[in-house]
């Protein structure tokens, strides 16, 4: 008997191993396709973290497992291989058309395109739940490791180990680097970093927002281009000494050759500096024209182009992940990081990343110059400036370090003495922001408005677009009137509004985890498809009565609705997006700004909305709202900026009786965040710029008010 019972133990043991090895297609399919809605649903609500990017690049390498094991099973039939293909093509047209919705999930689709360990177990554990066996792992190729704080990437261009070799010399000078946190005295015990981003919340109206500068005077330098006044202050207080900037001038100011001739009369060379990846080649234009007598490198995927000997290193945020290794032992005396509000997510891998150069450059150099640019330091929240200080090496992850706490020493009080704060904004300040206005430095500059141009949208659609509203707003009554009677506590007379705002989190929170139902998220994107044509026809009638125009749109769809619409009315256009190479890109910018025919530019907000100069254009249509102010200034100072000769306006365009028109306002009211924080500006705002949630609640509340009306109504 103990033989067939082991007989039939062996069989069963047999028939598992068997289960495991052989494929089973239809679970890893239905593995991929749910995996991919999701990341899918994540881009319509513009959440894209990082665990999302995660999840996005493991089913795109599932996919391609998938599809070269299909193509080679030579055990199935014909008509089955053509059959799973088909479906895996499918998902995989999916994956690449949100891809081009996000340039950071599309940069991951590349043949290059690093793959981290934790992508890796990921896409491991999508196999196992398809009961199929992990992938054995094997070792990346150098050039697509990633890094983190503990391993470097091998990746090293063979220009940059030619340079290594040939410059033997580069030993760090440690005479004269930073010293770390100091032992407090008079300060010891208590904690000082939230003091000190309260102090910008708590700033006084007409309260400084700049360091003190020296008066510009005449410094040689090695361009003919003639800097402002604002500029030339800058450039010399680097001249005499000073080494650590927050560069937070208005858009449009000339940030770009203020950095870099403040490297210049540091000689801070060799310089790194890291941009978003459509100012690339706009900075190696600009470093050609303000410090000519410099060579500069672009480092594009792999670096294969890298010149190794350059004075100065361009590098994107979205590949430093595998070049990071080989920057952070080169020798940098400097380092420039622009649109610096990318790294205020500190958990991001782009942010450490920049951290950990930064560090690294503080403690092999002495006194480097660090730079952070950016026209709008803060974008949600106060919070957006600890990773721009602890680039600049003013504070670490817990506390001040070693120059602002000996100033905070210095002034003589504590946390609880009222005249604290003021006079700790002071010792930041000091530091190195440096905050101009336009109004304040540029009078010459024309002015610029914002004109809002309500538009209606044809019936059908209106009809859809304002019957999803009302469902929504029946959603969330039933949800309040759920929790009220579910509740213990003494009964609020009218609006209980505590809960209104908990409700709307409540269903914040469950859209964010599923795309059932609609949301005030994928309202606005179907507000912004129902407008695109109208938008569009606003635009091409403003390019024949006004001249160049440009076009800011968040989706591509939108964009493709207003390239159709141009060239069915023989408009000329450049269409400038996230899915194109440098190459491209800037030659479709030079063709809007040199070509006198190219009437329009159609611009992604996210892919065009930063960096870039097109001042030849005084008339901008945003088809779609942003959800941050910042966002939207960003997009206008593409053409309010040094050398513009006309005033600009930019025409808003509103969906009339819709939420797009709350959500406009809702944009508005936030607008003072870094007015307030930088400028001392009165203007009174919420320490978040959460302007879904704000339009949950503003939803809420009036169909509650109007459903306490119809009562009172009814009972007359």
């Amino acid at each position: 008997m103990a033989r067939p019972a082991r007989r039939q133990a062996t069989a069963r043991q047999t028939t598992a191993d068997q289960r495991r090895r052989d494929p089973a297609p239809g679970n890893i399919i239905s593995t991929l396709a749910r995996a991919v809605r999701e990341v899918e649903a994540a881009v319509e609500r513009r959440r894209v973290s990082p665990a999302v990017r995660m999840k996005f690049q493991a089913a795109a390498l599932l996919v391609r497992v998938e599809h070269t094991r299909v193509q080679n099973d030579r055990a199935s039939s014909q008509t089955r291989r053509a059959e799973e293909l088909k479906r895996l093509d499918g998902i995989a047209t999916i994956l690449a058309k949100t891809a081009v919705r996000d340039p950071a999930l599309l940069a991951l689709l590349a043949e290059d395109a690093a793959v981290s360990d934790a992508t890796r177990s990921l896409a491991n554990e999508m196999l196992r739940s398809a009961g199929l066996e992990p992938v054995p792992e094997q070792a990346a190729p150098a050039e697509q490791s990633t890094i983190d704080n503990r391993s470097e990437s091998r990746l090293v261009p063979r220009s940059v180990a030619s340079r290594q070799l040939a410059s033997p010399f580069l030993a760090p000078d440690f005479s004269a680097v930073r010293s770390g946190p100091v032992t407090p005295r008079r300060l010891a015990g208590w904690e000082l970093l939230n003091p000190l981003l309260s102090s910008f919340e708590r700033a006084a109206s007409g309260a400084p927002a700049c360091m003190d500068l020296p008066t510009a005077t005449h410094l040689r330098l090695s361009t003919k281009q003639e800097l402002m006044p604002h500029q030339m202050q800058l450039v010399a207080a680097a001249a005499a000494g000073h080494r650590t900037f927050l560069l937070a001038d208005e858009p449009g100011l000339g940030k770009t050759a203020q950095a870099l001739l403040a490297a210049e009369v540091a000689n801070a060379y060799p310089l790194l500096v890291v941009v978003p990846s459509v100012v690339k080649i706009n900075w190696l234009r600009e470093a050609g024209l303000w410090t000519p007598n410099r060579s500069t490198t672009v480092v594009h995927g792999n670096g294969d182009t890298v010149n190794g000997f350059a004075d100065i290193v361009v590098v994107n945020y979205e590949v430093l992940d595998r070049h990071i290794g080989w920057l952070g032992s080169f020798g940098f005396r400097g380092m420039v990081v622009d649109e610096a509000h990318f790294i205020k997510n500190k958990t991001s891998q782009r942010s450490q990343h920049v951290l950990n150069l930064s560090q690294r450059i503080r403690s092999r150099t002495a006194r480097p110059l660090l730079m952070a640019l950016t026209g709008t330091p803060l974008i949600n929240d106060i919070d957006d400036f600890r990773a721009i200080w602890q680039f600049l090496g003013w504070i670490d992850d817990t506390e001040p370090l070693a120059e602002l706490t000996t100033a905070l020493e210095d002034i003589g009080l504590t946390p609880a003495d009222p005249g604290f704060y003021p006079a700790a904004r002071s010792c930041v300040i000091n530091l190195g922001i440096v905050r101009r206005r336009k109004v304040d430095v540029a009078a010459d500059i024309p002015a610029r408005r914002i004109a809002d141009l309500p538009v209606e949208l044809d019936d059908k659609a209106a009809r859809s677009i304002r019957a999803a509203e009302r469902d929504l707003a029946r959603r969330l009554v039933k949800r309040y009137e759920t929790a009220l009677a579910a509740r213990h506590s003494d009964p609020v007379e009218g609006i209980d509004h505590d809960l209104v705002r908990k409700v709307a989190v409540t269903e914040q929170k469950d859209t964010s985890e599923t795309s059932a139902g609609e949301n005030v998220f994928s309202m606005m994107r179907r507000i912004g498809q129902a407008k695109a044509g109208l938008a569009a026809d606003y635009a091409a009638q403003l390019a024949r009565s006004a001249g160049k125009v440009v076009f800011f749109a968040k989706h591509v769809d939108v964009m493709d609705v207003a390239q159709e619409v141009f060239a069915k009315q023989d408009i000329r256009f450049s269409s400038i997006r996230g899915d194109q190479t440098p190459t491209v890109r800037q030659r479709n910018i030079d063709a809007f700004v040199n070509d006198p025919d190219v009437a329009i530019a159609v611009c992604s907000l996210t892919a065009a909305g930063v960096g870039l100069n097109l001042q030849v254009a005084s008339n901008i249509v945003l088809a779609e709202l942003s959800w941050t102010n910042a966002e939207q200034t960003q997009a206008i100072d593409r053409s309010h900026r040094i050398g513009q000769t006309e005033p600009v306006t930019a025409w808003r365009i509103i969906a009339a009786r819709t939420i797009d028109s709350r959500i406009a306002g809702l944009i508005d009211s936030k607008a003072g965040l870094a007015a307030r924080a930088l400028d001392g500006s009165d203007d009174e705002v919420s320490s978040s710029a959460d302007v879904q949630l704000e339009a949950l609640v503003a939803l809420l509340t009036d169909a509650l008010a109007d459903a306490s009306i119809a009562d009172v109504g009814g009972q007359r």
